[in-house]
This record gives C-alpha cells, sequence and structure tokens, in this order.
C-alpha cells in the first residue's frame, strides 16, 4: 500500500520555526515531483512550495525567503523548513507526490497541523 506519512506540525510562536517531514512508503517505482499544499479553514487548498526530482525549487509568494523545500531521495522523503513564521501561516499543511506505481499516481499526504499563536 502506498502512502505518504507527515509529520512536524504543532503550535509555534510568531516567528518561531518548524519543520514539515513527508515519507513515502509502499511499492514505488519513482518519485517526480513533491510539493507542500496548506488549506486555512474557510480557504481553499493553496501551493505552498514544490521540488522537482533534480532539486529545481518552486514558492508562493508569501513564503519566498521563508520557508525552504528540500527532499532525499534515497528516504523518499520531502521535508519543509519554516522560519520566520506568521499567524498567516497556521494552516493545515499537506505534501503531495507524482508517482510511478507503476501507474502514474499523485498521491497525498493526511495533513498536519501548524497553528501560528502568542
Amino acid at each position: 500500500q502506498v502512502q505518504l506519512v507527515e509529520s512536524g506540525g504543532g503550535l509555534v510562536q510568531p516567528g518561531g520555526s518548524l519543520r514539515l517531514s513527508c515519507a513515502a512508503s509502499g511499492s514505488i517505482f519513482s518519485i517526480y515531483d513533491m510539493g507542500w499544499y496548506r488549506q486555512a479553514p474557510g480557504k481553499q487548498r493553496e501551493l505552498v512550495a514544490t521540488i522537482t526530482r533534480g532539486g529545481s525549487t518552486n514558492y508562493v509568494n508569501s513564503v519566498k525567503g521563508r520557508f525552504t523545500i528540500s527532499r532525499d531521495n534515497a528516504k523518499k522523503t520531502v521535508y519543509l523548513q519554516m522560519n520566520g513564521l506568521k499567524p498567516e501561516d497556521t494552516a493545515v499543511y499537506y505534501c503531495n507526490a507524482d508517482m510511478s506505481v507503476p501507474q502514474r499516481i499523485v498521491y497525498w499526504g493526511q495533513g498536519t497541523q501548524v497553528t501560528v499563536s502568542s
């Protein structure tokens, strides 16, 4: 059974940091693009950052300079380092991965809550 499991969410004060992890497991042939999305209460899910298998990255403007996406292909894991967190970053964060299993399918994690509050 192929799945993505996220970890690392929690409660942090404004200006603080968190590191999210998302590990893929199961019978996976290849992993292509991986990414992080978030959904705040009452809002649509939005893209936060993506990373290709070769390491090229893309960020939504609101997190540029504060968040860093990275991946470890050997561990089938994608990370999101979040620094300088703001209350508006509060959301459920979801990872996704475009994988060959061997069919080409985009999988989603279950989500992890990030709350930024004093």
